[in-house]
């Protein structure tokens, strides 16, 4: 306080309670510290002290972090060079973390700011009172974590008890007297969705069902609001099904014990719904392991949704495609105007866009095309008449993004087809050759239009097994040369269904190869 002895000494006082016990009272803990610390000062009157009429009092708020707003104001009062002394009851009243406390004397020594504790006599200007402070601190924070150890430890065993220690309360159960009970309406919706789920054995397929009919997430009271009573998506639908409680099992760090509260799925059932979810998601994680798509990451519809690779695969054929976010989470109010665009069409083009527009041609064609995309795309975004490429600082190509005209649709660049094609061939075409290849387009218009979400509800809808849809929508993608051969009898109108089959997963060029044709 050297150099202030001359004139008065602003000194603020500073309060802090950590729970509301207590705070109703006349006289409370706040009031007490306040008490004491004015008194200090006027102790301190021959000095110069003079106490600050604003208050600093921050009731119910941890020590543990900063997050305090009468601190905040004090810290604001301090840079604007309104406050010469802080004054506290203790020093943990200002803060209980030692790392808070270096960042506070920091702010008071650059501002000259003398700290005092009226119950604990030290002064931070000196290195003996910060040691001594520090010293204090350190057993102040040791407490703190040993209180926060021993609630830790409680809820620990009470869980072990199989006691409900609160938290949000899953669909089927209400919160009585601090205890899961069952909600007998709730829980018949609870029964139906394990049930449902056995039966359609997809998650996205349940979601679909649960939002045509109406069933919606629990409603839930919070502080100041009301949350829940939404659609089912696929993530908390998972959530829910994997759920133990409904065991009647209470959890704890990943271990689960037996439950206070009554159960509401037998195991068998429980267990039998878990075999079925690993092994969707280990089919589905195999899926998108194998399917080397150059755009994951960074293609989205133009709502936003990002566009994740997926593909259906049957005796060594796959059909690659990417599909937004929205229509497998069970959105179709937020899907944009593209809900999935096939992968080798789309790949083709942001490829055959980048190497015409980049200035280092010679460069980037020994680029693979993943180094190329990875180089140059930060974003692609795909509309219904164009794809939208937002570019990377690190490219060459002077400009921050590049548009590709589109035609939204899997079937872009194929050949119309039409049953009465004029002949151009020495033979005339294989009739039940041709009724697959123009079914295969007609079932692909139906799944990129929207009709059908999935090749399951097309299969449903034409009364046909999924297996034989995905085996033979795949000649949909046939190079459009081969599919005027077929519809026009020529030579190609002689490979069977299954040389056509094994070669429709592949690039057209790939596809001629594969055939051994020279068209």
């Amino acid at each position: 306080m050297k150099g202030k002895s001359d004139m008065a000494l602003r000194c603020a006082i500073y309060t802090r309670k950590s729970t509301e016990h207590g705070l109703e009272l006349e006289f409370n803990s706040l009031h007490a510290q306040r008490e004491a610390c004015e008194a200090y000062i006027k102790s301190q009157t021959h000095e110069g002290w003079k106490g600050l009429a604003k208050h600093y009092d921050d009731p119910a708020f941890s020590g543990g972090n900063m997050n305090r707003p009468a601190l905040q104001s004090l810290l604001k009062d301090i840079d604007a060079g309104l406050v010469d002394v802080v004054v506290v009851y203790k020093i943990d009243r200002l803060t209980r973390s030692l790392a808070d406390f270096a960042k506070l004397v920091e702010a008071f020594d650059a501002k000259k700011i003398s700290f005092v504790a009226v119950t604990q006599q030290f002064n931070t200007t000196t290195s003996m009172g910060r040691l001594t402070l520090n010293v204090l601190l350190s057993f102040a924070q040791f407490e703190r974590e040993l209180s926060s150890e021993r609630v830790r430890d409680k809820i620990a065993a009470s869980r072990k008890k199989g006691k409900w220690m609160g938290g949000s309360v899953p669909l089927g159960y209400d919160s009585k007297e601090k205890k899961l009970v069952v909600n007998p309406s709730e829980a018949k919706t609870v029964r139906m969705l394990f049930e449902r789920y056995l039966a359609v054995k997809s998650l996205l397929k349940l979601a679909e069902e649960l939002r045509k009919n109406g069933i919606v997430t629990k409603k839930r009271a919070t502080t100041g609001k009301i949350v829940g009573s939404i659609p089912f998506t696929y993530g908390p639908l998972a959530y829910l099904l994997k759920n133990r409680t409904y065991l009647g099992e209470a959890g704890h760090n990943g271990s689960w014990f037996p439950g206070e509260h009554k159960q509401i799925i037998d195991r068998a059932t429980f267990e039998k719904v878990q075999e079925l979810l690993k092994s969707n998601t280990v089919a589905r994680t195999g899926r998108q392991q194998k399917t080397g798509a150059l755009l994951t990451g960074i293609l989205f519809d133009d709502r936003g949704n990002r566009m994740s690779p997926s593909f259906s695969v049957k005796n060594g054929i796959r059909y690659p495609f990417y599909i937004s976010s929205a229509v497998r989470n069970g959105r179709k109010t937020q899907v944009g105007s593209v809900r999935r665009v096939s992968g080798m069409e789309i790949e083709a083009a942001v490829l055959k866009a980048l190497r015409t527009k980049s200035q280092d041609g010679e460069a980037n064609a020994e680029l693979s095309p993943r180094d190329l995309i990875e180089h140059y795309v930060a974003r692609i975004v795909v509309h219904t008449t164009r794809i939208v490429l937002t570019l990377n600082d690190s490219g060459n190509l002077n400009r921050t993004s590049i548009e590709i005209p589109w035609q939204a649709g899997a079937q872009r660049g194929l050949v119309e087809i039409d049953e009465q094609s004029p002949h151009g061939g020495d033979q005339p075409p294989n009739p039940q050759l041709v009724q697959i290849v123009v079914r295969a387009h007609a079932w692909l218009k139906l799944l990129t239009d929207g009709t059908h979400d999935s090749i399951e509800a097309l299969a449903m809808a034409i009364d046909m097994h999924p297996k034989v849809v995905r085996k033979r929508i795949c000649l949909a993608f046939l190079a459009p040369t081969i599919t005027k051969a077929i519809l026009q009898g020529d030579q190609h109108a002689n490979l069977d269904l299954g040389d056509l089959s094994q070669a429709a997963s592949l690039s057209w060029d790939g596809q001629r190869n594969h055939l051994l044709l020279g068209v």
